[in-house]
């Protein structure tokens, strides 16, 4: 019984990493995430503080409708169709901090430089990214993933951990 259960076991771990492995861009990027890209207007200290208090407001907006999603495509369909409402929220927050700029979202494919999110590496290549600029964007900005929802938890910026090979094997399961 030992023996059927490790080899079961094996088997899921290489279904995992087969599925997985598939999700590599030709540019080296992963194809199935969406990130998040928060610009500041420009590297005082003012408004690196207003960044981060815009990225709180558009977390806690975000989240519930990220929770919704369980593929890529789900969610840029759904950020994509909320951009207006994403920066309402945006300059909403600005103008509670005093800023005398606004905001600019758009779902687009940038490139970012290789990234660890405590223990994930994301590689070097281009990204689907929800982009947030404030004001000029010139400044130092946050970045998080968007999908799967690495940075959300309701209502706050604090890491959420969600695994990709649980959700490949819950997903295995549910098809059989």
């Amino acid at each position: 019984m030992k023996k059927i259960c490790i080899t079961f076991c094996v088997l899921l771990i290489l279904i995992a990493a087969a599925l997985t492995a598939g999700t590599q861009s030709a540019c080296g990027g992963q194809t199935e995430y969406l990130r998040i890209h928060v610009r500041a207007n420009s590297n005082s200290e003012r408004d690196q503080a207003i960044k981060y208090a815009v990225r709180d407001e558009a977390v806690a907006f975000l989240t519930p409708y990220v929770a919704q999603c369980d593929s890529l495509p789900a969610a840029m369909d759904k950020i994509s169709g909320i951009t207006g409402r994403i920066e309402d929220v945006c300059d909403r927050a600005l103008a509670g901090e005093g800023a005398a700029y606004s905001s600019h979202a758009e779902v687009r494919r940038e490139y970012f430089p290789t990234r660890v999110y405590d223990g994930l590496t994301l590689g070097a290549g281009y990204y689907d990214a929800l982009i947030i600029e404030l004001g000029e964007g010139e400044g130092d900005n946050w970045w998080c993933v968007i999908y799967p929802p690495l940075c959300f938890t309701s209502g706050t910026a604090d890491i959420r951990y969600r695994s990709i090979i649980h959700d490949i094997i819950d997903k295995f399961f549910k098809q059989t």
